[in-house]
């Protein structure tokens, strides 16, 4: 699973630095500052997660359950979260109206928070080391 999760992370930092670079300068003159904006704060969250899948992916004092779990939450949070906010930030592009599934992006944060509860809830039952 380290593996894995290490592989996701990378693939997770290579697409944010790519929508990144495609937001500030390929959207620029296409949609409005507020919405690059918005399309920002998506590519910041995917790179923040990424990173946490770098550490959870390298952290050996996490069960391979817990590891997984956390994996597979960042995984579909970082879907959910930061892909409808590309998505809602292009509305304008598209004759889809992303609007309508605009109710998923609470819920990609929603697995995002929970799998950084379960980090927490981890380091609180480690031992700690009396040497």
């Amino acid at each position: 699973m380290n593996k894995i999760c290490l592989l996701i992370a990378a693939f997770l930092g290579i697409v944010a630095i790519a929508l990144g670079a495609f937001g500030a300068h390929g959207l620029k003159e296409l949609i409005p500052v507020a919405s690059q904006l918005t399309f920002e704060t998506g590519v910041r969250y995917q790179m923040y997660h990424a990173i946490f899948l770098l550490f959870i992916g390298s952290f050996g004092a996490l069960s391979s359950k817990s590891q997984r779990s956390i994996c597979i939450l960042v995984t579909l949070g970082v879907l959910l979260f930061s892909g409808s906010i590309y998505a809602l930030a292009t509305n304008n592009l598209s004759s889809f109206d992303f609007k309508a599934i605009g109710f998923i992006t609470p819920i990609g944060g929603l697995l995002l928070i929970v799998a950084w509860v379960i980090l927490f809830v981890n380091i609180l039952k480690m031992k700690t080391d009396k040497s």
